[in-house]
């Protein structure tokens, strides 16, 4: 058998398993059993199968069981850089990457990032930022050694510091950027969510009741933690935009404001604390 055979069977059983996008995920895990990139999967596929068929298959059989392709891989592409991912963080998502574009949109030197997980937000805005450092924050200790892992790896390590706690509990002195891409799904959505988001941890998905809680914390505590003038930007669910905004509003922040991410849906609310 040759790899062109043994990836036509794998999306074959990925189809068969309900997986919407078959072809690329096969893609992804055979390259990633070859240990090679993606993007050079086309130069081998008429080699013959070797060993690491047995690694390709086990990776098929993970994923037609709904197991993100992420938490195979241990890796998850975010703003152009790898992250190790694994079942104990969010998996960092495309829209997520709006965040990211509104943050750099003005000078920062001092950024926390609430509800860390992988780190992925703080550690991209601290290597597009060489000046600045930051201090990321998380409930999970598991999650923790993920950001702290990814640090390293990234050479960041010196800029970024970690602590545990809720929320601003952990958190001493100000900063001019706050983000956070807090749990947001509201308990009565959680049944509709997909096999793999579900394998994700509950509490970084959801606070429970109606979703709003981690922006009542945060729009709370931002005030204490903010410079005059500092920024607050939080991802939300595309239907929370006018009741965030009105708990900024509520907490005393001003300049508030929604931004779409590229399928147009609400995607980040940001606001900044009066001068």
């Amino acid at each position: 058998m040759i790899l062109r055979e043994a990836l036509a069977q794998a999306i074959q059983r990925l189809d068969a398993a309900g997986i919407a996008d078959a072809p690329r995920d096969a893609r992804l895990l055979l390259a990633h059993a070859l240990g090679i990139a993606p993007d050079r999967l086309t130069l081998v596929l008429r080699d013959p199968a070797g060993a690491e068929q047995v690694a390709f298959g086990e990776a098929i059989a993970r994923r037609a069981a709904r197991e993100p392709v992420s938490h195979i891989t241990g890796r998850r592409l975010f703003w152009g850089r790898g992250f190790h991912v694994t079942a104990d963080v969010l998996d960092p998502r495309p829209e997520t990457e709006t965040l990211i574009a509104e943050a750099l949109g003005a000078p920062f030197t001092r950024v926390l990032d609430l509800g860390t997980g992988s780190g992925a937000i703080l550690l991209t805005l601290l290597a597009e930022r060489p000046a600045a450092r930051g201090l990321g924050c998380d409930l999970s200790p598991a999650a923790l050694a993920v950001a702290e892992g990814n640090a390293a790896t990234l050479g960041l390590s010196a800029r970024a510091a970690f602590r545990q706690g809720d929320w601003f509990g952990p958190v001493e002195g100000r900063f001019d950027l706050i983000v956070s891409n807090p749990p947001y799904i509201a308990e009565a959505e959680m049944a509709e969510l997909s096999p793999e988001v579900l394998r994700e941890p509950r509490m970084a998905l959801t606070p429970g009741g109606d979703g709003l809680d981690a922006y009542r914390a945060i729009a709370r505590g931002a005030g204490a933690h903010l410079t005059p003038g500092g920024r607050l930007m939080v991802e939300i669910g595309p239907t929370q935009g006018a009741a965030v905004a009105g708990l900024m509003a509520a907490a005393g922040l001003q300049g508030i404001a929604l931004h779409p991410d590229f399928d147009g849906r609400d995607r980040v609310v940001s606001a900044h604390w009066p001068r």
